[in-house]
Formats: structure tokens, sequence, C-alpha cells
């Protein structure tokens, strides 16, 4: 393999994928119909809310924010695999690697803040629920959508160019199936330290200040329901909880798991394994873990 890395505006080789003949056909059905299924499943969210005013309601107005993520997240990545395993095509250009890095860290932060947020209102929504459409008016869920938005945003600025500022001069063979952090940081052959105690620190900080959100909010939400006289309101209070509780503890974990350890960690085989569950499982099961849990969006009111 030519090695064309000695300077900037050249390629990455994608190489996280099987080169088996026997092993890229299935693999390209298999993520293929798990894309389409992923999307298809997060567009039928997102129509059902838009299209019910029985959903217009600051809870549903924040899924509709992470399924959209939903379908972002695996369309940034898996095309490109899809063109790997199908074509063998796995040359990508460097402005097209920091592109995909730029909106991958992009959407995974904003996920990370939103799912803070959610938590943040089902704690308004059960421990002071007459309260609740104050708090949670138009105006300040607008307000929270645009600040995670732009915090994603802010977040990936800062990560897009400490990454791509560095030197790439020994391989161009990136050891994953489309370019991210850790084997960015494992393929360049200049000093990352720097550059990774701010990765660390900033993901620390996000993924640490969004998981104390969460965890605090429960905690004051399983107290309150563990006061309830009513074991329906129970159940119910414990049914629009679940949903977003399995999503967090799918997405928190294999991200913090991902992003917040130093490159020299980094193991191919199993991080890869791990970027898909919250790349393309969690996007995939997200629809169908709130549909099955939500009698609301199972089946909405009439009229």
């Amino acid at each position: 393999l030519t090695v064309l890395l000695k300077i900037r505006g050249t390629e990455f080789v994608l190489v996280g994928l099987s080169d088996a003949p026997e092993v890229r056909f299935p693999l390209f059905v298999l993520f293929l119909i798990i894309y389409l299924a992923t999307v298809a499943g997060n567009i039928s969210i997102l129509v059902a809310i838009s299209t019910n005013t029985h959903l217009h309601n600051p809870m549903y107005f924040f899924l509709g924010n992470l399924s959209l993520l939903d379908i972002l997240c695996p369309t940034i990545t898996v095309p490109k695999m899809l063109e790997a395993l199908l074509l063998e095509n796995k040359v990508i250009s460097f402005h097209g690697c920091m592109i995909q890095l730029f909106f991958l860290i992009d959407v995974v932060g904003t996920e990370i803040f939103l799912l803070a947020v959610m938590a943040y209102d089902r704690y308004v929504a059960i421990c002071h629920p007459l309260q609740y459409m104050i708090i949670m008016s138009r105006k300040p869920c607008a307000h929270l959508a645009t600040g995670i938005w732009v915090a994603g945003l802010l977040n990936s600025l800062l990560h897009t160019s400490l990454i791509f500022t560095l030197s790439f001069c020994d391989s161009n063979e990136v050891d994953q199936y489309y370019c991210d952090i850790p084997p960015m940081l494992a393929l360049s052959c200049s000093s990352t330290y720097s550059r990774e105690l701010v990765v660390l620190t900033v993901a620390g900080a996000i993924g640490g200040s969004a998981f104390a959100v969460t965890l605090v909010s429960y905690i004051y939400i399983l107290w309150a329901i563990l006061c309830m006289k009513s074991s329906e309101s129970r159940h119910k209070a414990f049914s629009t909880c679940g949903s977003h509780l399995t999503a967090v503890c799918l997405f928190y974990g294999t991200t913090i798991f991902t992003y917040a350890r130093p490159s020299s960690t980094y193991l191919p085989n199993q991080d890869r394994i791990v970027s898909m569950l919250y790349g393309i499982l969690t996007p995939l099961l997200n629809p169908i873990i709130y549909s099955l849990r939500n009698k609301e969006i199972k089946s909405p009111p009439a009229g």
C-alpha cells in the first residue's frame, strides 16, 4: 500500500472491516438493513410527534430531537462503510475524514447534552407536576434545545481542530471503519500528550456533568415514585422514565468507554464493537424502546 501521508490534503484508508469476499456481502446486507430500519424507525417517531397534537409537549419535543440525532449519527458513518464493503473503496480524503469526524463528534456531544436535558425534563414532570408546563414551557425548551446543539457544535470544533493539526507521516491506515478520535490519535506520529489531555479533560467534564445531572434527576425521581400512594401512578411514572433510562445506559456507557480514556489503551477490535453499539445499534433501538414502552406513541388518543 502506497503511503501518501507526508503532507496534508491526501488520503486515509479505513481498514476496520473484513477483506474476506465471503464476509463482505453478508455484512453489507446486514448493515444496509439496520441502517434503513434505523432511518425508518426514527422518521416514524418524528412523523408521529409532528402530526399528533397530543404529543406536542416538552417530552416529545426532546424525543424528536433525539430521533433526528439518531438519523444523523449512522448517516455520517454507515454509507462510507457500505461503500467499502460493496465496492472495496476504503479510501477517504483528508478533508473527507475531517468532515466525518467533525459531524460525528457534533452529533455524539449533542446527544450527551440532550439525554441530560431529557432527564431533567422527567424530573420536573414527576417531582413538580403542577409547575411542569410553566418551567418547561415552549420558550425554555427552545432555549435548551438551541443550547445543546450549539454546545455540541463548539465541542466538535475544539476536538476536530485538535486532531487535524497533528502530523500523520508513517501510515495512512485508520484502524476503524470511520474517522474517530481514538484511532486518529493512535495513527499520529507527532506528540499527542497535550491534545489527549484536552480531549480527556473536556470529555470528562462533559460526560461527567451530563451524567451527574442525569443521576441526580433520577435519584429525585425514584424517591418521588416510591412516595406515590397509587400503584397506577407509580407504574405510569416508571413507564415514562424507563425508556429514557434505557437509552441513557446504552449511550453513556459506550461513549464514555470510547472517549474518556487515553489512546494508549485503544484496542481496535474491541473499540470497533463498542463504536457499533452507540453509532449503529443505539439509534436502531431507541425508536423500538420508546414506542414499545410508550402507550401514547403506540396508540395515541383519537382526535
